[in-house]
């Protein structure tokens, strides 16, 4: 396996003093926020993995987010700017019993690497700061370089399926007025790029539910347990749908990964870092199925994205409101009350 080459970033702050912006500041806190987490669950697997190579995976993983944790920390350090409290070994007990096998935890990997690589590539066009700027460079091409090996390992191991193929087009083709049906009239065929879509959401999503599985099993409050139990019910029902918009068509889709978690109920991390971790996923779902819409030209394909956003947006708002209502939920920099400052003393 290629080892990912160390970050080289110029000085953590500019010779003129130049100030983080917002987009700046923003990106560097989720940045740290997700490393934090993410090194307190990928300690628990190495912890508990036999298979050679996936174990090798799981430290090249560890060794980034320990090197972006790090970079973070020294900027904000430079710039006197108090970084997150995140999660500790407070949050991990790594001697916990196995909850996952080993194979869960490729899946795994390229499902949290797909949701890094988001805030990444789109930190660069609107961070303008030297450092900054490589630092997210460095990140986008490292965790590119990081799934690139996931795919290596998936295919050597058939661990995956990969996406449906479709015939050649014998030409180019025009769309006509049947081309936005989905319940009346004629009904066209699945384009690519919606079937592209489709299965990136089935692929995230049967990891999704492999994980909220494990997480409803050792999850200690009620009320969090609660909230798990519902939202792999929720992305249950999501991928019948998604599932059966491809099998309509004669397509494979991506199975189920259900079977990789074990029968543990013993916690190996705490509620509040499994809470942030589904809030956290479950608000990336909302960008990727605005990307699926983007794309889509079928009402009904159109329909069930929106009906699916709108019940993601309620989970992560429920889950939020548990945050909040333990003290869990740390809040991003923010901009200053004008109206507050302007109160009399």
């Amino acid at each position: 396996m290629n080892t990912i080459k160390p970050i080289k970033i110029g000085a953590h702050k500019s010779s003129s003093g130049e100030r983080l912006t917002s987009t700046e500041m923003a990106k560097l806190w989720a940045t740290y926020m997700g490393n934090s987490m993410s090194l307190c669950i990928l300690r628990y697997y190495l912890q508990h993995c036999e298979d050679q190579e996936i174990k090798a995976l799981l430290q090249e993983a560890i060794k980034l987010s320990t090197v972006f944790l790090d970079t973070t920390k020294g900027i904000f350090d430079k710039e006197n700017i108090p970084y997150p409290i995140g999660f500790t070994e407070k949050d991990v007990n790594i001697n916990a019993p196995r909850l996952y096998e080993d194979e869960f935890y490729v899946h795994y990997l390229k499902y949290a690497a797909k949701a890094g690589l988001s805030i990444y590539q789109i930190a660069i066009p609107i961070v303008y700061r030297k450092d900054v700027r490589e630092f997210f460079i460095y990140c986008m091409d490292a965790t590119i370089a990081l799934i690139e090996q996931i795919k290596s390992i998936q295919m050597k191991k058939g661990l995956i399926m990969k996406p449906p193929y479709i015939p050649v087009p014998e030409r180019p083709e025009f769309a006509n007025e049947d081309f936005l049906n989905g319940y009346l009239g004629k009904v066209r065929p699945l384009h690519a790029m919606e079937i592209a879509h489709l299965y990136d959401n089935i692929e995230n999503n049967v990891t999704s539910k492999a994980l909220i599985l494990g997480f409803s099993q050792v999850a200690r409050h009620e009320k969090v347990k609660s909230l798990f139990v519902r939202g792999k019910e929720m992305t249950h029902k999501n991928l019948e749908r998604y599932m059966d918009h491809l099998h309509n068509e004669n397509l494979p889709s991506p199975a189920f990964l259900d079977h990789l978690v074990t029968t543990s109920t013993f916690a190996p991390f705490s509620d509040k870092l499994m809470t942030f971790h589904k809030v956290d996923m479950f608000s990336m779902k909302i960008r990727a199925f605005g990307n699926s819409l983007a794309v889509n030209g079928r009402h009904d394909i159109g329909l069930m994205y929106s009906k699916s956003l709108m019940n993601i947006m309620l989970f992560v708002s429920n889950g939020a409101k548990i945050m909040m209502e333990n003290g869990w939920m740390e809040e991003p920099p923010h901009a200053v009350s004008r109206d507050d400052l302007s109160k009399p003393k």
